[in-house]
């Protein structure tokens, strides 16, 4: 008498997909049974085997942070079809899909590091928008090449089978084009060139237009490597300069000029104080009228570095600290830190007739301190 063995029990530790899988962004699909509007989220938690929530939430919370996760979101909703085989809104085979997905990965990135290190500005945004364009001439030119090679290998009628059916004649295979690469590349030396010549010549040209300029030679050729030639190594050649860009563009929107101010008097001091990188320091303690100081408000803001306020004895400050990004508060021995941090503290052990003065304090990444003297 034989028995079946018990089946082996089903291994609950450890993830249900392999890192292979992960990575291969072929795989993802929108989810058709778990979803709140087109899927995303459903499919997204899918394939990286996590809670669909988590991953809800993550979105919605990068959406605020330059707009990342509604990016996202809508090149997903897109590019990526449905678990059920239903075609995407824009059909693309499963490698330029891959490609595009990637592209649109980098983008959100570069809105991630705009909004964090140069601030809530619009004017952070307008790197983006080129790099937009391009991507989305390249899905349009990658579309239109997959059907028409879809319409030429399926379409019309079979041939009729029989003997005296002609054999239709071997088509030539299609030439290759010749290697962009090295052609694009040259073409960025050139162009970078010419920059630094101008920028030599007195003219004043941003960090970020060496980059920028670079990805849309390489977006040019991207788009013509499409009809003509092989594009090989350009779309690395890409995603190598998307950081790059990131990081030119959050430079020039940070001088690294420090800021002293020590005013004699009430008068000498401004009601407010920007600075978009580097140190400010607001001296209080040589002003001679405090009492012209009561019922001010001072204003300090700061992209990216440290803000410190030093108050002298006879001045009574309430200071209201807030720091959006990573980063620490001091406010004469009351400490907090984190991100999207804020704090209020009043100048301890004051006379109750001693002058007040408003201090907004504010900071994108970096510290904020104010103590006595």
């Amino acid at each position: 008498m034989t028995t079946t063995p018990p089946e082996a029990p089903e291994d609950s530790e450890g993830p249900r997909v392999s890192g292979a899988e992960v990575r291969d962004l072929a795989r993802l699909r929108r989810s058709t049974t778990d979803r709140k509007i087109a899927g995303v989220a459903g499919g997204l938690g899918r394939h990286l085997d996590i809670d669909p929530v988590i991953v809800r939430v993550l979105l919605v919370v990068l959406i605020f942070f330059g707009g990342a996760g509604l990016i996202v979101y809508a090149a997903c909703w897109l590019f990526v079809p449905e678990d059920d085989a239903g075609a995407a809104p824009v059909r693309l085979d499963d490698r330029s899909r891959t490609v595009v997905l990637l592209l649109v990965g980098g983008l959100a990135v570069l809105a991630l590091l705009s909004d964090v290190l140069g601030g809530s500005g619009g004017d952070d945004w307008w790197f983006l928008w080129p790099l937009l364009v391009v991507g989305l001439l390249v899905a349009w030119f990658v579309t239109r090449r997959d059907r028409r090679s879809a319409a030429a290998t399926g379409g019309g009628p079979p041939a009729a089978a029989g003997p005296t059916a002609p054999l239709p004649a071997p088509r030539a295979p299609r030439r290759r084009g010749p290697l962009l690469l090295g052609f694009t590349l040259a073409l960025i030396a050139l162009a970078v060139g010419v920059l630094g010549t101008v920028d030599l010549a007195g003219a004043s040209v941003p960090a970020a237009t060496y980059p920028a300029t670079a990805l849309a030679v390489v977006g040019l050729m991207l788009v013509i490597g499409a009809f003509f030639g092989r594009a090989g190594g350009l779309i690395l050649v890409g995603l190598l300069l998307l950081p790059v860009l990131g990081v030119a563009s959050a430079a020039d929107h940070s001088d690294g000029e420090d800021l002293l101010r020590v005013p004699a008097t009430a008068a000498g001091l401004a009601d407010a104080y920007r600075l978009n990188a580097g140190e400010m320091v607001i001296d209080l303690s040589e002003v001679s009228d405090l009492e012209e100081l009561d019922g001010r408000t001072l204003t300090l803001d700061v992209d990216l570095g440290r803000i410190e306020v030093i108050v002298p004895a006879g001045l009574e400050v309430r200071g209201e600290a807030a720091v959006s990004g990573p980063g620490h508060i001091d406010l004469f021995g009351n400490e907090a830190g984190g991100i999207d941090t804020t704090l209020t503290s009043t100048s301890p052990d004051r006379d109750a007739d001693a002058p007040l003065l408003r201090i907004d304090a504010e900071i994108g990444v970096g510290q904020i301190e104010m103590r006595t003297r």
